[in-house]
C-alpha cells in the first residue's frame, strides 16, 4: 500500500510535468538531465547498494546490533565520500555526458545548452538518494517496510511543491526558467526522501557517526560485491539510456530529428512504474530479507518457499496489468496526461510506447525478485554476466527495429520488454537448475492458469471499452468513462477466473493479507495495552 501511494503521488508529478511542459524540447531536456542522476541511483543505490548491503547486514545483525550498526556507520562514511566524488566528477563532465546519452540533441538550437544546465544542478541528487537507499535497507533488514516505501511519497510532493515554490517566488529575481526551478525542487524531493527515514533509523537504534576502516572484512565484502552487482541490475537502466540515444534521433518523414520520442518514452515508462514498483519492487524488497536468513542459516526449503511463493504472487498481478495496459493504455494515458500542453498526438504516441512496454511487464517484475536471490546466496557473477548478455542483445534489436523495421519508439519500448521477458527467463533456469528446484512444476501451471485467466480478461475488457467509444466516442470525457466501467469489469473477470480456475497464487495473496492484518491488530492491541 505504500508503494502504491508513492507510486500514485509520482503519477502526480508526471501529470503536472505534462500539464507545465507537454513533449518537447523543454521536457526533453528535463528528462535526460534527470536521467543521468536516477541512472546512476537505479544502478547504484537502489539496485547495487541494496542488493550488497541486505544480505551483508543481515548477517552482521544475526550477530548482534552493535555489529550491524558499526557496519551501517562504515558504509554510510564509504558512500558519502565514493558518491561526492562521482557527483562532482559528473557536474564538471555533463557536456560530455549529454553528447554520449543524446547525441541527437545537438541538432536542436538551445536543446543541448538546456540539458547540461539541468544535469548539473540535478547530479547532487544522487548522494541524496544513495544515503535514503542504505537507510531503506537498514530497516527493511529490521523488518520495517513501510517507512522506507513511503519515502518516494516525500520526494514526489516536494520535488513538485517545491519547484512550484520557487517559479512562483524567486524565479524572476533569480533569473531562473520554470524547468530550471523544477530541476531544483529534484534536489529538495531527494533530501525529503532521505529526512524522511532518519527518525525511523533512530528509534531503531541506528544514528550514523563517521567510521573509516577499509579493512573491515564485512565492509569490504560488500564493496567487492557493488561491483558485479552493478553490472547485474544494470540491464533495464542501461537499455532504457541505449534508447533514449536511439530516440534522440528519430526523424520525420523529411529527415528532421523530431522533438518527442524521448518524452514519450519517458511518460510510458513512468506510467509502467506503478504496476511494476507494485508488483516487483514492493514484493522483491519484502522477499530479500526473509531469504537471505534463510540463506544464513543454511534453511533452503525456506529459501525456495519463499521465493516460488512470491514469484507466483508476481505473476498473478504483473500479468492481467500488462494485458490492462495493453488494451486499455490509450484512455489511461489520455486521463492523467492528456492536458495543457500534452496533447491529442502526444497521448496518440505514448499509449504506443506503453503497449511496447507492457509486454515485458512480467519480466521486469520477476526480475526484481529474481536477481536479489542471486545476491542472498553470495553469487554476483551470474546477475553479472547475464546482464551483459542482455544489454548487447537489446542494443541489436533495438537498432534493428528502429532503423530496419522502422517501428521509431515503439520498437524501442518493445525491444526493452522482449530483452527483459527473457532476461527473467534464464536466471529463473538458472536458479531453478542450482537450487534443485523452485516447486517448478506448480509455479507453471499456475503461469498457465493466470495466462488463460488474463486473456479472458483481456477480451472482455476490449469488447468493453470498444463499446464504450463506439456510444460515447474518443473525447477525454469518453475515454474517462471507458475506464471507470472496463477497469472494474476487467478486475472482475479475473478475480472469479483464477477463483473457476484455483490459482494458487490467489489463496497465498489472500492468506499474505490475512496473517498481515491479524498480526498488525494484534500489535496495535499490545500497544494500546
Amino acid at each position: 500500500m505504500a508503494v502504491l501511494l508513492s507510486r500514485i503521488t509520482g503519477m502526480v508529478r508526471e501529470m503536472v510535468m505534462a500539464r507545465l511542459f507537454g513533449a518537447g524540447l523543454a521536457y526533453d531536456a528535463f528528462l535526460l538531465g534527470f536521467r543521468i542522476p536516477n541512472l546512476a541511483r537505479n544502478l547504484f543505490a537502489e539496485g547495487a547498494l541494496s542488493s550488497a548491503f541486505v544480505p551483508g547486514f543481515t548477517r552482521q545483525l544475526a550477530k548482534g546490533r552493535q555489529e550491524a550498526e558499526e557496519l551501517s556507520n562504515l558504509v554510510g562514511t564509504a558512500l558519502v565520500a565514493i558518491v561526492s566524488a562521482v557527483c562532482f566528477a559528473g557536474i564538471f563532465f555533463a557536456p560530455c555526458l549529454v553528447s554520449l546519452l543524446a547525441p541527437g540533441y545537438a541538432a536542436v538550437p538551445g536543446k543541448f545548452e538546456v540539458a547540461v544546465r539541468l544535469t548539473r544542478i540535478m547530479f547532487p541528487f544522487l548522494l541524496l538518494v544513495t544515503l535514503a537507499a542504505q537507510a531503506m535497507g537498514v530497516l527493511n533488514a529490521c523488518n520495517q517496510f513501510g517507512v522506507p516505501a513511503l519515502a518516494s511519497v516525500f520526494f514526489n510532493l516536494g520535488s513538485i511543491s517545491f519547484g512550484i515554490g520557487l517559479a512562483l517566488l524567486a524565479a524572476r529575481p533569480l533569473h531562473l526558467e520554470l524547468v530550471d526551478c523544477m530541476a531544483y525542487g529534484v534536489v529538495f524531493g531527494g533530501a525529503l526522501q532521505l529526512g524522511w527515514q532518519v527518525p525511523a533509523l533512530i528509534r531503531s537504534g541506528f544514528v550514523f557517526r563517521f567510521r573509516w576502516n577499509f579493512s573491515h572484512p564485512a565492509l569490504r565484502s560488500i564493496l567487492a560485491m557493488i561491483g558485479p552487482a552493478i553490472m547485474g541490475n544494470a540491464a533495464v537502466q542501461i537499455n532504457t539510456i541505449v534508447n533514449t540515444n536511439l530516440a534522440s534521433s528519430i526523424t520525420d518523414a523529411a529527415g528532421h530529428v523530431l522533438n518527442g520520442p524521448v518524452s514519450w518514452l519517458g511518460y510510458a515508462f513512468r506510467f509502467m512504474q506503478m504496476p511494476l514498483g507494485i508488483f516487483g519492487v514492493a514484493i522483491g524488497s519484502a522477499t530479500l530479507p526473509w531469504i537471505s536468513r534463510a540463506a544464513v542459516a543454511g534453511r533452503i526449503e525456506d529459501f525456495r518457499h519463499t521465493l516460488s511463493r512470491s514469484l507466483g504472487i508476481v505473476m498473478l498481478l504483473a500479468v492481467p496489468a500488462s494485458v490492462g495496459l495493453s488494451v486499455l493504455g490509450r484512455s489511461m494515458v489520455a486521463a492523467v496526461y492528456q492536458w495543457g500542453r500534452f496533447s491529442e498526438a502526444d497521448t496518440r504516441e505514448t499509449a504506443l510506447a506503453l503497449t511496447g512496454y507492457a509486454v515485458g511487464l512480467a519480466g521486469y517484475a520477476a526480475m526484481k525478485v529474481l536477481i536479489p536471490a542471486f545476491y542472498a546466496l553470495d553469487d554476483a557473477r551470474t546477475p553479472m554476466l547475464v546482464s551483459i548478455a542482455s544489454i548487447l542483445a537489446n542494443f541489436a534489436l533495438a537498432s534493428g527495429l528502429v532503423r530496419l523495421a522502422g517501428l521509431r519508439h515503439f520498437g524501442l519500448a518493445l525491444s526493452t520488454s522482449l530483452v527483459a521477458s527473457l532476461t527473467s527467463a534464464l536466471l529463473y533456469a538458472i536458479l531453478r537448475r542450482r537450487l534443485g528446484g523452485i516447486a517448478s512444476s506448480r509455479l507453471d501451471v499456475t503461469a498457465v492458469k493466470i495466462a488463460a485467466g488474463a486473456a479472458l480478461m483481456g477480451m472482455v475488457c476490449t469488447i468493453s471499452s470498444r463499446i464504450v467509444q463506439d456510444w460515447l466516442g474518443s473525447s477525454k470525457p469518453a475515454l474517462l468513462a471507458d475506464l471507470a466501467v472496463s477497469i472494474p469489469l476487467a478486475c472482475a473477470v479475473y478475480y472469479f477466473a483464477c477463483r473457476a480456475f484455483r490459482v494458487p497464487g490467489l489463496a497465498d495473496l489472500q492468506q499474505t493479507f490475512r496473517e498481515t492484518l491479524r498480526r498488525r491488530l494484534s500489535m496495535r492491541r499490545a500497544t494500546l495495552q
